[in-house]
């Protein structure tokens, strides 16, 4: 028997966390644009960015068959916690998905854009790949931005939902890293680093938070 290389189990953990988050987004982002799009072309774009997610999915679920993982047992340790997250994040209208899909899983996935920093350069250009963004920043917004024009009184009650969603978002983080140590290393390198640059993590999640919720027309809140 071989031994597992230093690491690997992170890594699996990684790749794992990202598919499962990737094919919920794929089921949720699906689900939002048949109950609550107010369009047909609302409808369809979300249903684009559905299949985007998917395909992120199967590259994930591709590389952990290369590494001679089983992708089901894999993403198994990461459902309970992504599945409570979005039951007690449900969007109840058009822009609370919107702000959703773009401020509340956004926060959630810079935890692991952090981990990637710490793997391979082919994996971590793997990631990067999954977790670009750029689709989903445009399209939510554009929409919120118009709906935010129209009645900015919206705004407050967007920005509350809005950090709701990150605090659910940072106990679900938390959760998973208590019950994965190998993937929680990842965020602090192999070797662990000082406080000082944990800080500095934290602080970068806060900076992108923050630029998101601008981008939105959101005040970012404490």
């Amino acid at each position: 028997m071989t031994d597992t290389p230093p690491g690997r189990d992170g890594l699996v953990d990684l790749l794992g966390v990202l598919a499962y988050a990737e094919l919920t987004a794929f089921l949720r982002l699906a689900e939002d644009a048949a109950r609550l799009a107010p369009t047909l072309t609302d409808r369809a774009a979300l249903s684009d960015l559905a299949a985007t997610e998917y395909a992120h999915f199967r590259l994930l679920r591709d590389r952990l068959t290369a590494l001679g993982v089983d992708p089901e047992q894999a993403m198994a340790p990461f459902v309970a916690a992504f599945d409570d997250w979005h039951v007690q994040t449900t969007p109840s209208d058009w822009l609370e998905a919107l702000v959703k899909a773009y401020v509340g899983t956004g926060i959630a996935l810079d935890f692991y854009r952090e981990a990637a920093r710490h793997v391979d350069e082919a994996d971590r250009a793997l990631v990067d790949e999954v977790l670009a963004d750029e689709s989903t920043s445009e399209f939510a917004v554009e929409r919120v931005r118009a709906a935010l024009r129209e009645n900015p009184k919206a705004g407050g009650r967007l920005a509350l939902w809005a950090r709701r969603l990150v605090g659910e978002a940072l106990s679900q983080g938390q959760r998973v890293a208590a019950a994965r140590p190998e993937l929680a290393a990842l965020l602090v390198g192999q070797d662990g680093e000082d406080l000082a640059e944990i800080s500095r993590m934290f602080a970068r999640l806060t900076e992108a938070h923050g630029k998101r919720m601008s981008a939105l027309g959101l005040t970012p809140g404490p």
